[in-house]
């Protein structure tokens, strides 16, 4: 199967299940993938990339430019942001999916004062209870919100969240559901659902994903 078959392929599951008046967003993931391929992706409609390797972003980012100098491709930094990485990530990405910590939340405040921008951002649930895991665990939600709420340089938008390996997704997404009313009481609109993965991304929109992060069901398999 093809790029293109593979990218209408979830474009058509995407207009099954999402709401025809507010369709979801589609976030394909370029990860280990070269420049050229997502330059493949905008001949073909493509309006949005996610990346969670600022060192592989922020040189590709640039290589697209070059291959596809007219394009206004979003990029989606996805993955766990070190704060060190953030002034690199500004130069490139319109949203952040991961912000999980106090420390993040205030780098990104000092940066963004600097660039003089703002930026579309998500929290990051942690669904494991594993504190080594990237996300905030459900506890500390609120906390983090009032945070990225005292920075009017970000759009808080809603939640992101990552089903666990073995676990039953329309479980995992039940609970981002839950969690999401406590996000509404601070911010009653930050609706944005990002998640839903290759393995799982037709159940996320069938429980509300606004987001959807498809790699490899459209990539094809990763040249590591």
């Amino acid at each position: 199967m093809s790029l293109k078959e593979r990218y209408e392929k979830v474009l058509a599951a995407l207009a099954r299940t999402s709401s025809t008046s507010n369709p979801a967003t589609l976030i394909v993931v370029t990860k280990n993938h070269p420049a050229q391929l997502v330059a493949e992706l905008i001949d073909l409609g493509c309006q949005n990339v996610g990346e969670n390797r600022d060192q592989e972003a922020s040189a590709k980012q640039l290589e697209v430019a070059n291959l596809r100098p007219d394009s206004q491709l979003n990029w989606h930094f996805i993955g766990q942001l070190q704060t060190n990485k953030v002034k690199s990530v500004l130069r490139y990405a319109c949203a952040i999916h991961s912000i999980d910590r106090p420390s993040l939340v205030h780098e990104l405040g000092k940066q963004l004062e600097k660039f003089d921008r703002k930026i579309d951002g998500f929290i990051e649930l942690n669904l494991t209870g594993d504190p080594g895991r990237g996300g905030v665990m459900p506890e500390n939600l609120e906390a983090l919100a009032e945070e990225v709420l005292n920075l009017n340089r970000v759009n808080l938008r809603g939640l992101m969240a990552v089903a666990g390996l073995g676990e039953d997704p329309r479980k995992e997404f039940q609970r981002v559901l839950d969690l999401q009313s406590v996000l509404l009481k601070s911010a009653p609109y930050a609706t944005a659902l990002s998640m839903g993965m290759s393995e799982d991304y037709e159940i996320a929109l069938e429980m509300g994903a606004t987001h959807i992060r498809v790699g490899s069901k459209i990539t094809g398999p990763r040249a590591y």
